[in-house]
């Protein structure tokens, strides 16, 4: 193979996994009602995708190699997507948390000292009573919230939803939207 069609190969591929990564990213934010930032990420997306798509077509009958660069930057972007998706952690999510009855008031006392409202539904378990521990939180805080309330509880159940609106979210105190994310936060 020639080092031009390589080196070609190469860049589309790279330039696949940002257009096809920035369209994942911007599926989720449209989904979440992000305008702004739907409109940003769909014009670079696009832009790219153009570029890339034009310079497979006029090469494809000299170099057919570079459909696989395509198609290989394509299923990697997809990848790098989800994963940046993942790291970002945009919008808000449902944390439902089902302890017993006798650690209730250790784990409530934790969301109080992470500065999160709770709601809680008393319940009936497989072993006995439970109480259901409801709040809402942000997705990136998550990671954070789990640790501390797995040491208190490392019994409990717990499930998370994805939230496209909410009147509003208590912020942990040791997490502060700052620089790019504070950007990414607004409507």
């Amino acid at each position: 193979m020639d080092t031009s069609v390589l080196l070609t190969g190469l860049v589309i591929m790279v330039a696949r996994i940002l257009d096809v990564s920035m369209g994942t990213v911007r599926t989720i934010v449209i989904v979440q009602g992000r305008m702004v930032v739907a409109f940003f990420l769909g014009f670079i997306e696009i832009t790219i995708w153009v570029t890339v798509v034009g310079a497979v077509i006029t090469q494809i009958n000299e170099s057919p190699i570079l459909v696989v660069f395509y198609a290989l930057g394509f299923a990697l972007g997809n990848v790098v997507g989800i994963l940046a998706e993942r790291k970002i952690a945009l919008g808000a999510i449902i944390l439902r948390l089902i302890t017993t009855e006798d650690r209730k008031d250790k784990v409530i006392a934790v969301f109080k000292e992470l500065f999160l409202d709770v709601t809680t539904f008393s319940g009936m378990g497989a072993r006995g009573p439970v109480t259901e521990i409801y709040t809402v939180c942000r997705r990136k805080d998550l990671k954070q919230i789990l640790p501390v309330l797995h040491k208190v509880d490392p019994e409990a159940f717990y499930v998370t939803e994805q939230v496209k609106d909410v009147s509003r979210i208590l912020r942990p105190i040791s997490t502060q939207v700052t620089g790019w994310r504070a950007v990414l936060k607004k409507k």
